[in-house]
């Protein structure tokens, strides 16, 4: 099953993908069908007004995520290209809700930066509250899969070793377009390409198998700590090829065009612009 949150005029609605067709089911998003007592269940069943697919504008996946739980370090060729040693265990920061935006939004870039980077990103959205999951609970806990791309300012970044005022500028971090329930790519621990690609020319190219902590490993550890609700988001980490770690270095500038892709899942189409200019 495929799932989207779209733009309607005046409101937001949260649609079952079939073909050209959207059924609207009756919520405002993904995450408010999640957290519905059908939740997964109410998609499948639910028969609302059908919608044509075309000239389609997404919103952010889930708009207003309880939590946005993102994983450094955990593809081995980023790790290397980082210059870091392999770790025990996953290393984990937060986003705020207001860094997201839709699958075909533009990028702000803030004018405080000069080293605006791209990481393509398999995103986990869960589907119920979980708290200390055992392997079954975790793999029931996967809602499905999106695309996401945890656009970060370098600079920002390695202020401090702790990474989150690189990762937290507004309206920055696509997500989207379609929650893709495991049964369609494999099962909660998939094996998907994932590409990222800047004015055409690909960056970055991985498959989430060579992942060091799978999604069902995440949910697992993350939910020993803190209890992960539906709609909840777990952003798994990034390949090799970012522009901070190429030599010479490169990074997003007003104009550039950004498309992150992972087969199965869909594909984010942003332009950047500086912020304040639009």
């Amino acid at each position: 099953m495929k799932l989207a949150t779209i733009r309607l005029e005046g409101r937001t609605a949260a649609v079952r993908v079939e073909g050209d067709s959207l059924i609207d089911l009756g919520l405002p998003d993904v995450g408010a069908l999640l957290a519905s007592p059908g939740g997964l269940d109410t998609a499948a069943r639910t028969d609302g007004a059908v919608l044509s697919a075309a000239d389609v504008v997404f919103a952010p996946l889930v708009p207003r995520p309880g939590k946005v739980i993102c994983v450094g370090l955990n593809y081995q060729n980023h790790i290397k290209e980082m210059g870091r040693e392999l770790p025990e265990y996953p290393t984990l920061f937060a986003k705020f809700a207001d860094t997201l935006i839709g699958a075909h939004d533009d990028i702000h870039r803030p004018v405080e930066t000069e080293q605006f980077d791209w990481e393509a990103e398999l995103a986990v959205v869960v589907g119920r509250r979980v708290r200390r999951a055992d392997e079954r609970e975790a793999e029931a806990a996967v809602a499905g899969f999106t695309v996401l791309n945890d656009i970060t300012c370098r600079d920002w970044q390695f202020r401090t070793r702790e990474w989150l005022q690189g990762k937290n500028w507004d309206s920055t971090t696509p997500l989207g377009p379609y929650l893709v329930t495991p049964d369609e790519v494999g099962g909660p621990r998939p094996a998907l390409d994932v590409r990222c690609e800047v004015n055409g020319r690909v960056m970055q190219q991985d498959n989430t198998g060579d992942l060091l902590f799978d999604p069902v490993d995440l949910v697992r550890y993350v939910s020993t700590m803190i209890r992960l609700s539906p709609g909840d988001i777990i952003a798994t980490g990034t390949p090799g090829g970012v522009g901070h770690a190429r030599k010479p270095q490169i990074f997003l500038r007003e104009g550039d065009t950004v498309v992150t892709e992972i087969d199965g899942l869909g594909r984010l189409e942003n332009r950047v612009i500086t912020e304040g200019t639009v």
